[in-house]
């Protein structure tokens, strides 16, 4: 393994840094149980990671099912509370400091099963576009439509994400 190609070749260093404070809030709501903070998209790194925050409230179960991702990887950090996290293999209630990393094409899911409220941080490597898939779920759950198992295909297929079963 080396390091790749250089993507700076000034002499001298730059000022770009950005910060997100810990209090700002939500970039997107999903229904009443999920609070998405944009840390850094994949149009902010130059296309090189996606990095978001998830935070889960305690309400019945929901989370994404048993799927798989073409074109990335996903990789998931546990800030607090337990995260029911699927390695493909076998569900594991992941707590404050897990961490789980799925290739592409590696099966995953997660849910907050717990009954509290959990938190944690997903990367997706290189950074995809994945606002807008997030953005739809959020209308979808505003809406309250349902949407047919073609419907859920296509939306899926549009964003990189493919069912599998578990």
């Amino acid at each position: 393994m080396s390091y790749p190609p250089a993507r700076y070749l000034d002499e001298s260093g730059q000022v770009s840094a950005t910060l997100r404070t810990a209090d700002a809030g939500p970039d997107l709501l999903i229904g009443e149980r999920t609070r998405v903070h944009h840390l850094a998209t994949g149009a902010s790194t130059d296309g090189q990671f996606g990095l978001y925050r998830w935070d889960m409230a305690a309400l019945p179960k929901g989370g994404p099912s048993g799927h798989f991702h073409r074109t990335m990887s996903e990789s998931f950090f546990v800030l607090d509370g337990t995260v029911s996290l699927y390695n493909g293999d076998r569900w594991v209630d992941a707590t404050t400091g897990d961490f789980l990393h799925v290739p592409p094409g590696g099966v995953h899911a997660f849910s907050n099963n717990s009954g509290a409220p959990a938190s944690m941080l997903i990367l997706f490597a290189p950074g995809a576009p994945r606002e807008a898939y997030f953005e739809s779920l959020a209308e979808i759950a505003a809406s309250g439509r349902q949407l047919s198992d073609e419907e859920w295909l296509e939306l899926w297929a549009r964003h990189d994400q493919y069912p599998a079963s578990i």
